[in-house]
């Protein structure tokens, strides 16, 4: 999907009614954000020369509303060096219990909502599999505490040799010298979860194809998750373990791959396992809520090449909620990780050097 059409997608989404359009505008909700950033780096010379940076981060729309039984949802972001479609779904309610999306929409994969509580996301995040976005169609079934997700997505939201996206995927184009000419298409997900009081453990799975736009031939790709979200009063614990592969057809080089996300583009090895587990406890105050969190997230390499190194993601941090901001206030750790490491721009492939890096990210955020 190009950018157009993925802008153009959204809008007939958001403005196209069922009968009933008069309905739709009493219950129609319009909101978004506005985030500033900053950011000190610890092995960027530049940045610790300056004490770090600042500067404009995002600008969020977002519209939704229902008519009947019919709705819609859609979300678009501008930041600081690109734009993106994302959400832009419609939604259908069969039942109380079951509702159908279909249009670009979350991919049902892993714990609800995230594996993560900071701004950085989780581990899983730089490589598709947290918060993920495609185009497709998807059923959510809700009853007595259990919920079964069902989709289909046909492709991602943007086209593959594009790298201006919120969420990771495979990318088509050249990184690190290495030509890749995959796609994503034909994927399928399944997840179930079950809330036991406080908490709510699931499984997930995922299966799709690969197409190599240079040879015209296919590959698969399919991934497994287990994961737990529990909260005990004041304290939440979240964990997840999962298990991936990307099976390139006619791959340069069969233990990585490449992935694209907000503007960059890096490479991953091509199987292996993902380990997270967090920890967070809000502590109620005058004006709103701290939470305060732990995120680790680690990656274990499962490819031929016995010089793939593990990679390593810590955050420690907290959220504060007063009246209409957030703020998250970040310290991440990283080693062999992209993003947070100082010559490691990839996840899973040999380390260079044998240090961890660190830097710390402040993110502030208005919501109207």
């Amino acid at each position: 999907m190009t950018k157009f059409t993925a802008i153009a997608a959204s809008l007939l989404v958001a403005l196209a009614a069922p009968a009933g359009a008069a309905e739709i505008n009493e219950n129609l909700n319009i909101g978004g954000s506005v985030r500033v950033n900053y950011s000190y780096i610890d092995y960027s010379e530049a940045s610790t020369d300056k004490l770090g940076d600042i500067a404009f981060d995002t600008l969020s729309l977002t519209a939704s509303g229902n008519s009947g039984n019919w709705g819609f949802a859609s979300e678009y972001r501008l930041n600081n060096s690109t734009d993106y479609l994302i959400l832009g779904y419609a939604t259908y309610d069969v039942s109380p219990e079951l509702q159908v999306q279909a249009g670009v929409t979350h991919v049902p994969f892993g714990n609800h909502g995230y594996i993560s509580n900071s701004w950085w996301m989780g581990l899983p995040y730089y490589l598709g599999f947290e918060d993920d976005r495609d185009v497709g169609v998807k059923a959510i079934y809700s009853v007595n505490g259990s919920q079964t997700d069902i989709a289909f997505f046909k492709s991602p939201e943007y086209g593959a040799s594009e790298n201006a996206r919120y969420a990771a995927d495979l990318y088509t184009g050249t990184v690190n010298g290495t030509e890749y000419s995959n796609e994503e298409t034909n994927q399928f997900n399944l997840r179930h979860t079950q809330t036991f009081g406080a908490v709510t453990v699931g499984a997930s799975g995922q299966y799709g194809q690969i197409y190599n736009s240079s040879t015209g031939n296919t590959g698969d790709r399919f991934a497994v998750a287990a994961h737990l979200d529990g909260s005990f009063g004041s304290w939440n614990v979240q964990m997840q373990a999962m298990h991936y592969e990307f099976d390139a057809a006619d791959s340069a080089d069969e233990n990585k791959i490449a992935v694209s996300v907000v503007g960059w583009q890096y490479e991953v090895a091509s199987k292996g396992q993902i380990y997270n587990f967090n920890l967070a406890k809000t502590v109620v105050t005058d004006f709103g809520s701290i939470k305060f969190y732990n995120d680790f997230g680690l990656l274990t390499p499962d490819v031929e090449d016995e010089s793939y190194d593990n990679s390593f993601q810590n955050v420690t941090g907290m959220a504060i909620a007063a009246g209409p901001t957030y703020t998250m206030v970040d310290l991440i750790a990283g080693k062999n990780m992209t993003f947070s490491t100082a010559n490691n721009d990839h996840v899973g492939l040999p380390e260079l050097g044998d240090d961890w890096d660190y830097r710390v990210n402040i993110n502030f955020g208005y919501y109207f």
